[in-house]
């Protein structure tokens, strides 16, 4: 079979990285781009699964973090959206431990409601450690419950798509440089038959990806698969990124910082720090969203703020006919939580789960558009917490917390708010640690906790989270700093 890639970035090499690495050499790999065409790249912030990708590519860590200027993440906090100048943080990995037979915040609550807890962070090894600026990816006391730091990355988007070229063309992956100018197609199936570049070259495939970004060349003009707009849920429609010099410590975590009318990132690379404003232009003009951008860096920029417009939502169909579509082109989750590479990555799994061996058939192709959709929503759902539960004043902030919410979210806000209680559906991306974090954060309390909370008596209870605090701190304690551990096992040359 004959599978052509059309548009390069992080979405297309990812896909072609992986086809080439798990796929025989009977299949034909293509992939279209143009050296014109530039990419929505920046500094890339992740989740742990990415960890699986590059695993499963082979790829050396070390390696990797060298190529692409990256650093390690643990978490991400969250700057004065529950109020301003309040901070709390998503962390990677469990909250304490589990004992018996509920989850560990059940037992928090217990202890809270007699004001014998501390706050949340406190039992948090990702967040202890992001906190004191530490890392390690070993065990510093293998002999301790609680295992490592759970971590992800930041690095340089455009580096690892260079990286992810080099990998794919050296198993075969065919590039054709050039402009798409027409889409020939089925006169019978409307499915696409071919690409035709503009030298009048036609590159034909039985199988289509769609990595061309928010354009969607194939997936919407050419197959006609409509955008769903999800802006009355998630209103930001803008963004503006550029890059600054380094800060004095290199932080292992992302920042999000609210803002009068959206919330700027900040991720660290080991070579700059990559920052943006994601906004609503119903409530601040580009000209003063710069000016917020650039009055709250860290250092001098190194470029002029590049705009980004987008829709929230996604494709009806993720796949329709012979086109698969990944990355911008099947769809938009602002960065929040840092799930765009994810769900390219998501995207490849289920395709090569249910890849064709011949003729696609409309099972196969219903499962994907089922699974990708059920993806978005649940991450959907837990982007919309973040702005709805605020205590801000601004305008924006205030229209946030009147958004309709999704029957699913009112469901399990209802289910958390009444006594404590988080269950994860399916396969959802989120964990009830990640969900409980942001509800926590920002300042939804539950009425009650799981009655057997109370089990072990009040003392037990006490000296467990006494146990788990001191467990953190004697592994933290033995990590070395963030930059130093890159300087011995991974750095660029850049700190």
């Amino acid at each position: 079979m004959r599978i052509v890639i059309v548009g390069g970035g992080s979405a297309g090499w990812m896909a072609a990285a992986a086809l080439s690495r798990l796929l025989t050499p009977d299949w034909q790999i293509t992939l279209v781009e143009s050296d014109q065409i530039g990419t929505v790249g920046v500094g890339e912030a992740t989740i742990p699964q990415i960890l699986l990708f590059n695993g499963v590519l082979g790829i050396d860590e070390n390696e990797f973090l060298k190529a692409t200027k990256g650093t390690f993440k643990l978490g991400i906090e969250f700057d004065g959206w529950r109020a301003p100048g309040q901070r709390y943080m998503h962390a990677f990995g469990h909250v304490g431990r589990d004992l018996g037979l509920i989850p560990f915040h059940h037992y928090w609550l217990q202890a809270k409601a007699r004001g014998k807890a501390r706050t949340l962070d406190h039992y948090s090894l990702s967040e202890c450690t992001a906190r004191a600026n530490r890392f390690s990816r070993n065990d510093p006391l293998p002999q301790a419950p609680l295992g490592a730091p759970t971590y992800a990355y930041h690095f340089d988007a455009g580096l690892y798509a260079a990286m992810l070229r080099k990998f794919s063309e050296a198993r075969g992956v065919v590039r054709h440089e050039g402009r798409i100018v027409d889409i020939p197609l089925n006169g019978e199936t409307g499915a696409v038959t071919a690409v035709k570049l503009e030298n009048g070259k036609l590159i034909e495939g039985d199988l289509f990806i769609d990595c061309s970004g928010f354009r969607g060349l194939l997936i919407g003009e050419a197959v006609g698969s409509e955008y769903v707009d999800w802006s009355k849920w998630l209103p930001c429609n803008r963004a503006l990124a550029v890059p600054c010099e380094s800060a004095e410590k290199l932080l292992p975590y992302t920042r999000a910082s609210a803002r009068e009318a959206g919330w700027q990132w900040r991720i660290p690379l080991q070579h700059r720090i990559g920052n943006g404003y994601v906004y609503c232009s119903d409530y601040i003009d580009d000209d003063r969203a710069a000016e917020t951008l650039l009055a709250n860096l860290d250092g001098k920029p190194l470029a002029d703020p590049r705009p980004i417009r987008f829709t929230t939502g996604h494709r009806r169909e993720f796949w329709k006919k012979n086109v698969v579509s990944l990355g911008l082109s099947c769809g938009f989750l602002e960065p929040l939580e840092s799930t765009s590479l994810h769900l390219v990555q998501s995207g490849i799994k289920h395709l090569i789960d249910l890849l064709p061996a011949g003729e696609i058939a409309g099972a196969e192709v219903e499962r994907f558009n089922r699974q990708m959709t059920f993806e978005f929503e649940t991450i959907r759902d837990f982007l919309m917490l973040h702005y709805w539960a605020n205590g801000r004043d601004e305008p924006f902030w205030q229209a946030c917390r009147n958004l309709e919410l999704t029957d699913s979210l009112q469901h399990k806000l209802e289910l958390f708010r009444s006594s404590g209680r988080l269950f994860r559906y399916n396969e959802e991306l989120f964990t009830e640690t990640g969900w409980l974090q942001v509800l926590i954060g920002q300042g939804i309390e539950p009425a009650a906790y799981h009655p057997l909370a109370n089990a072990p008596g009040d003392e037990a209870v006490d000296k467990y989270l006494v146990s788990i605090e001191e467990v953190i701190a004697a592994k933290v304690a033995r990590m070395p700093e963030h930059a130093d551990y890159i300087r011995q096992n991974c750095s660029s040359g850049d700190l």
